[in-house]
């Protein structure tokens, strides 16, 4: 499996992804993509990251971030891409080959452990949490329908603080919350891979020692600039 999030793709970046579409064709059999699949959520970027995911010759499976929902063109992104081919995951899933499942959400911020945040208080605050109470069933409801002998999960928000050392304290109870874990422990996955943290880290596990991998573009360009996502065996 090939793995990338925060894409970030721009209107003016036309052959931007060419390279990585050629690796991934060339080393992996799936492509999981961790959301901030576009720059600013427009139907333009969507189109560009189609053209340049039409050179794909794997499947691909996908889910969307902060980013992708900000001009409110969310369904029209989606249908851009699936006529390439990418399956967009919401609390649903992906089956590959009828031994791989990918269950896939956006997921949320919130905090994590003793400090997630909780709904008391005022409306604004309940529906932050609400959010990503929402997302966790969603996550905890694709995971439930898999049976497939393998299953891995991908979202954009981070389910554990450990791969967000490296970013601004103060602002990671908003990058993702360990509500997004549960389902994970619960149902068991061999990877969890996510992105939005491009200055965190690349790795850490659940506390039921199920791996987690910030696959964020800007992270991984850092280390292996030459490649630029992860690549796992499963």
């Amino acid at each position: 499996m090939a793995a990338v999030g925060d894409l970030h793709c721009r209107d003016d970046q036309h052959g931007r992804f060419r390279q990585l579409v050629k690796q991934v064709n060339a080393s992996a059999d799936l492509l999981l993509l961790c959301g901030d699949l576009t720059d600013r959520g427009m139907l333009e970027e969507g189109k560009v990251l189609a053209e340049e995911l039409s050179a794909l010759r794997v499947p691909c499976a996908a889910v969307l971030g902060n980013h992708d929902y900000e001009h409110g063109q969310v369904k029209d992104i989606c249908s851009e891409l699936s006529k390439v081919g990418v399956h967009i995951l919401d609390g649903d899933h992906f089956i590959f080959e009828k031994v791989l499942g990918v269950a896939g959400v956006k997921g949320f911020g919130g905090g994590f452990g003793n400090a997630t945040l909780q709904a008391f208080g005022e409306g604004q605050t309940k529906a932050f949490v609400q959010e990503a109470v929402t997302e966790s069933l969603k996550l905890e409801a694709a995971l439930s329908h898999l049976d497939t002998p393998k299953k891995v999960v991908i979202m954009h928000y981070a389910p554990i603080p450990e791969t967000l050392e490296g970013e601004n304290i103060e602002i990671r109870p908003f990058l993702g919350t360990s509500r997004l874990s549960m389902p994970i422990d619960h149902y068991g996955a061999a990877y969890v891979f996510h992105g939005h943290a491009h200055h965190g880290a690349r790795e850490g596990k659940t506390k039921s020692g199920i791996p987690v991998f910030n696959v964020a573009m800007p992270l991984l360009t850092k280390f292996t600039p030459e490649q630029r996502f992860a690549l796992m065996e499963v």
